[in-house]
């Protein structure tokens, strides 16, 4: 069977020692991935002041950020946004967040509805305040 690990230029970057994807068999394995932009590093939807403060935040950008992060991705590694199987969901504020993402999530899966799982967590890596993890079945 095969294990091949895949890592996107055209995605943000890893943020630690770990590819963008690995595909086994038909089976598409993404790595966690957030809003930041490819190309600057920036969180989309946020700006902070000098001491790292929240100056502005719009979470409906990182959620259409990450879905378009996690487009490419897939794309890159051969796959499509309507082979999605497992979508994981992690939001760092579930009170303020959960009604906006879940409006965006069904503007996105509409038609192709994959299982999902949201859970609230405490932080993720930089200051991002939503990140996937996802499966494809790759045909």
């Amino acid at each position: 069977m095969s294990n091949t690990k895949i890592e996107v230029s055209a995605a943000p970057q890893p943020m630690g020692l770990y590819p963008h994807a690995r595909k086994v068999g038909n089976l598409l394995f993404l790595s966690g991935i957030g809003p930041r932009d490819p190309e600057t590093d920036a969180i989309p939807g946020l700006e902070l002041d000098k001491h790292g403060q929240f100056k502005s935040f719009d979470f409906a950008a990182q959620c259409h950020s990450v879905f378009k992060n996690v487009k490419t991705v897939l794309e890159a590694s051969g796959g499509k946004w309507e082979q999605l199987v497992d979508v994981t969901v992690f939001l760092v504020d579930m009170k303020r967040d959960f009604h906006i993402y879940n409006k965006i999530y069904a503007e996105y899966f509409a038609s192709s509805m994959p299982c999902r799982t949201t859970v609230g967590v405490t932080s993720l890596p930089s200051a991002i305040a939503i990140e996937l993890k996802c499966i494809a079945v790759i045909e």
